[in-house]
């Protein structure tokens, strides 16, 4: 399994020089990725095209990318841009965000979101594999369409799925899924299970986790839930704690010492999770840097 951690899901706190900085670190202490989520700051994928540049072998993804605000042809050729500037290091991680971000806040149509997904990756899977595109469709209709980005290559793609039509979406037309706040019996009995019962014999499965190394476990969960809480009301991770039988975030944080970390991250490993996306919690001074030492030593 690879060991990666997410960057730049602090917002506007994260400058451009930041978000590289972490890169570098993550790269230097052996991290196999680095994973930046895509919220009202700095844009993911454009900023890990200038990640890119700066590193060397740390692979690079989103977690994730809204598709309703960007045409799918607009999104495959900016992602393969990124995916030459990086050396094909780049997976891009797509979803469909939330019904308060897209209805409420953006004012487009939440409507049929599954029908959405299941559209814009029959125009942006053929371009993500460097062949050309011809689609009819309620939403997208695009005909003859053929990106020519020097350098890139078949690009992998996952998507933030946790329903079990969108799981079953992804094991049909994507690689896998990228996700989060999920817990690991629901990561086995609903995610993997989804994901194989559907014919996807290998899939790609991102868990994204909160984690903090402390023996402060009970102060640390106190702040993962204060810090997460949107988390635990938005409807899509909501759906996924029930089904883990979880209060909140903090419930299903992995918080610890060295021991209780690596078993449980050693549980996604064995059920069949190919990446594990660390998403350090600084809870107390000294907490991050701890994090970060002991998911380095995971790595062998």
């Amino acid at each position: 399994m690879r060991i990666g951690m997410m960057i730049g899901a602090d917002g506007a706190s994260s400058t451009l020089d930041d978000v590289i900085g972490v890169a570098q670190r993550a790269e230097q202490a052996g991290l196999d990725n680095v994973w930046m989520a895509n919220i009202f700051s700095l844009d993911a994928i454009s900023t890990l095209a200038l990640v890119g540049r700066e590193t060397k072998t740390i692979g690079l993804g989103t977690a994730v990318t809204p598709t309703y605000p960007r045409h799918p042809t607009a999104l495959a050729q900016q992602a393969l841009t990124t995916a030459a500037a990086s050396d094909n290091r780049f997976t891009l991680g797509i979803g469909l965000s939330h019904q308060l971000v897209i209805e409420d806040m953006l004012g487009m149509s939440y409507d049929k979101p599954a029908k959405h997904m299941r559209e814009y990756l029959s125009v942006l899977m053929p371009l993500a594999r460097r062949e050309q595109v011809n689609y009819e469709g309620e939403q997208y209709r695009v005909r003859g369409v053929a990106l020519d980005v020097p350098g890139a290559q078949a690009m992998p793609v996952v998507i933030a799925a946790l329903g079990p039509v969108m799981l079953k979406i992804a094991a049909e037309m994507a690689d896998g899924t990228n996700t989060w706040m999920v817990g690991p019996q629901t990561m086995e009995n609903h995610i993997l299970a989804s994901l194989r019962g559907a014919g996807k014999a290998d899939p790609t499965v991102v868990a994204g986790m909160p984690i903090v190394l402390t023996t402060n476990v009970d102060a640390a969960r106190e702040k993962i839930a204060e810090s997460l809480t949107i988390y635990g009301q938005l409807p899509s991770y909501r759906a996924m704690l029930d089904r883990e039988g979880a209060a909140g975030p903090a419930d299903i944080a992995i918080v610890g010492d060295e021991n209780q970390l690596r078993s449980q991250i050693k549980r996604f490993e064995d059920m069949g999770v190919t990446d594990f996306n660390a998403a350090i919690q600084n809870t107390e001074e000294g907490a991050y840097e701890r994090t970060l030492e002991f998911l380095t030593s995971m790595q062998g």
